[in-house]
Parts: C-alpha cells; structure tokens; sequence
C-alpha cells in the first residue's frame, strides 16, 4: 500500500541550548515503542482516575437518568435514584473493600460498577469533601497498597474528547484543537499498559482527562471531526509529546538526556513562542539549583514535584544567587518536545488547519486512519 508522507526531503536539526515545555498539559516523558497500524474498531482505554488523592474511600453515585448495578463479591446492588438509594460508599478494611449502600454492608475484593447490562453508564465518583466527577464507562475498584484503586473503562474516542477539554485553553481555535485530538489519539494508541493495573492515568505522567465534554461543546466536535485519526511514522503510531509553550524552538528527547523514542522527534522553530514567549521566576535553595541543568529534564521534575510545579516550569533558564537563594528565571512552560500548543493556537488563528499544524510540529510523519488502514495526506 502506498503512503503518502508528510515530507520527502530531510529536516535541518536546529541547534538549540534552551527551549522547553510545560509540566501541566504535556505527556509523560517516557517515550513508548509504537504498535503497528491494524484493523480494529474504537476500543475501550482503561484509565485509573483519582490516584493522586491515595483514597481510603470512594463515593459512586447514580446520575440522574441512569441505573447503575453494583457487583461486590457475589453480591448484586442497585442504584437509582427513583428507588432512593442511588449511592454506594466503599472503603478500605483489611487489604478488602466494605460495600455499604442503604442497610446493606457488603465485603469484597474486587468492586465493578456498569449498567444494567453490563454497558457502559454515567456515573459519578467521589473522594469524600475532595473531588467529585463524572464519568461515562465502566468502573472497577480495588485495594492496593492500603489504599483504592479506581480504573474507569471508557471508549477511547470519549477519553480524547475528555483530554482535549482538560488540555486546551477556552479560547483555543478548532482547528488547534483538532491537532490536539489527533496528537491525543496517537497517544492512546501508541503507549497502552503504562501502569500495571490499568492503561493511563489521568495526571500529567500520561495525559490530563477530566470529565467528559458535552458532544455540543467544541472539544467533543473535535474529537468527533479527527475520529480514529492518529499521527504515524514508519507505519506505527507514536507517543505524540505535546506542551504548553516551547520558548520559540522544540526541543529533542537527546536535549533533555532522555532515551530516544520510535519516533525522531525534531527541533522546529516556533514563530509564535519566538515573538511571545512565556517568562516565568521563581526561588529555590542553593542546594536544589545544583542539582538543576537545561539537559536534566528527570532533575527538574524531581524539583518541581516536591516544590510544586511553578518552580522550575521549564528547562529553558539561567540561575542566578541572591541573599543566600538562587534565583531561577525562564521562558517556556514545560519540556518542549512536540506540539507547541501556544505555537499551535497562534498557527490556528493565522489560518492553518490541523494537518499543516501537525507536519509543523511532527516532521516526517503521516496521518493514518487507526481503524482502517487508510492514509490521508498532510499537505
């Protein structure tokens, strides 16, 4: 089968000493071996939300026209709201779960949530007075390590709608937002099986999802424009990296001391982030500066996740000491490798669709269908 690729002449590698991406709406930084290209249909992601609150307890509440069936162990519970009981609260006891709903206090060691039928069905999951959200798939609850585990199977078109909303700013045009979908999809495709209980997780470490977008909003309609389409090289999809704001070039996986990846990603320069970039500063201890270096990207992470991700937001700065303290100060936000999407948004607004944006940040490579087989164009 003939494909059509995106570029037939070799990209100039920018030199590049700074340039960065941000640690909020950017892929995990290691870099998956892509799975060739097959015939399938949209399949579910198993996706493990919550994590970051190491919850004791979780609340799964029926929506208001949905009935969930609740399975613990043998037991068989219902929750609607039209039978008064529409919630149930399971906690952690003993390395097993207690299921109360109502009168009835259930033990188990393994809790699913579905419809009727064993369908997908909106939901809502709660750590109590933390976080509450909803959701559309299924749900299964475990204990691990003295604290639940909950993994929400959803179609995997419904997760790439539900991260394009949690990535992309309000005011971003569609067109970038399409180029985000896709980037999204790739990922999905490309890096199943990153933790050992479920697929992805739902922070920064893989992609950020939240709830999922009404099908009106422009997230949805997005996702539902670019269906099955991912990014390719080599025929395989890759793990396409994306980031807040490069500081006027992207940078390489080699830049940063990380591993390569399947895919060769290039520096490109960044036209928007060049006129515009991000400057940021902050403080941190001597001790910690000296452990910083723009090509030690696992170094700054290690900084940002004690301190806070505002301390160093990205690898592109200069550290001076003042009173004792340094002082560091940058562009950028985050690590800089992939999809700029502040450079994307600016590419939107000036006229580009979602294909040219893509080639832009992803050189060499090809939009294929994930479903079919069929490859389109980037020209």
């Amino acid at each position: 089968m003939k494909i059509t690729r995106i570029a037939t002449l070799p990209v100039k590698l920018l030199s590049l000493a700074l340039s960065a991406l941000v640690f909020i709406p950017v892929c995990s930084l290691v870099l998956a071996q892509g799975t060739r290209v097959s015939e399938s249909s949209d399949a579910d992601v198993r996706i493990g939300v919550l994590g970051l609150f190491h919850p004791l307890e979780l609340k799964v509440s029926a929506s208001a026209s949905s009935a969930l069936v609740v399975r613990a162990g043998e037991e068989r519970l219902v929750l609607e709201k039209s039978s008064g009981v529409d919630s149930a609260d399971v906690r952690i006891s003993d390395r097993q779960m207690v299921v109360t709903s109502g009168s009835r206090v259930v033990r188990a060691t393994e809790v699913t949530v579905t419809g009727r039928n064993g369908e997908p069905v909106d939901f809502i999951l709660a750590v109590p007075e933390k976080i509450t959200r909803h959701y559309h798939g299924t749900l299964k609850i475990k204990a691990s390590a003295g604290s639940l585990i909950a993994i929400v199977a959803m179609d995997r078109e419904t997760a790439v709608a539900s991260v394009v909303a949690a990535e992309s700013a309000p005011d971003t045009p569609f067109e970038a937002l399409k180029a985000q979908a896709v980037a999204t999809r790739s990922y999905f495709v490309a890096s199943r099986g990153r933790h050992p209980e479920f697929d992805f997780c739902d922070t920064t470490h893989c992609q950020f999802l939240r709830e999922p977008p009404a099908p009106a909003t422009a997230a949805a309609q997005a996702a539902a424009a670019t269906r099955g389409l991912v990014l390719a090289y080599n025929s395989r999809p890759i793990t396409a990296m994306y980031t807040r704001s490069c500081s006027g070039h992207t940078r390489t996986p080699a830049e940063l001391g990380l591993a390569p990846a399947a895919y060769p990603y290039y520096s490109v320069e960044c036209k928007h982030c060049l006129a515009h970039p991000v400057r940021w500063s902050s403080r941190i201890s001597a001790q910690d500066a000296a452990t910083l270096r723009s090509s030690d990207e696992s170094a700054r992470l290690n900084i940002d996740r004690r301190l806070g991700w505002n301390a160093v937001p990205s690898n592109d700065f200069i550290v001076k000491t003042e009173r004792g303290q340094a002082v560091v100060g940058g562009t950028g936000q985050g690590h800089g490798i992939g999809l700029c999407q502040s450079g994307a948004k600016a590419m939107a607004e000036e006229g580009a669709d979602f294909r040219q944006i893509l080639s832009h940040y992803y050189p060499n490579t090809e939009i294929v269908n994930s479903r079919t087989q069929n490859r389109t164009s980037q020209n």
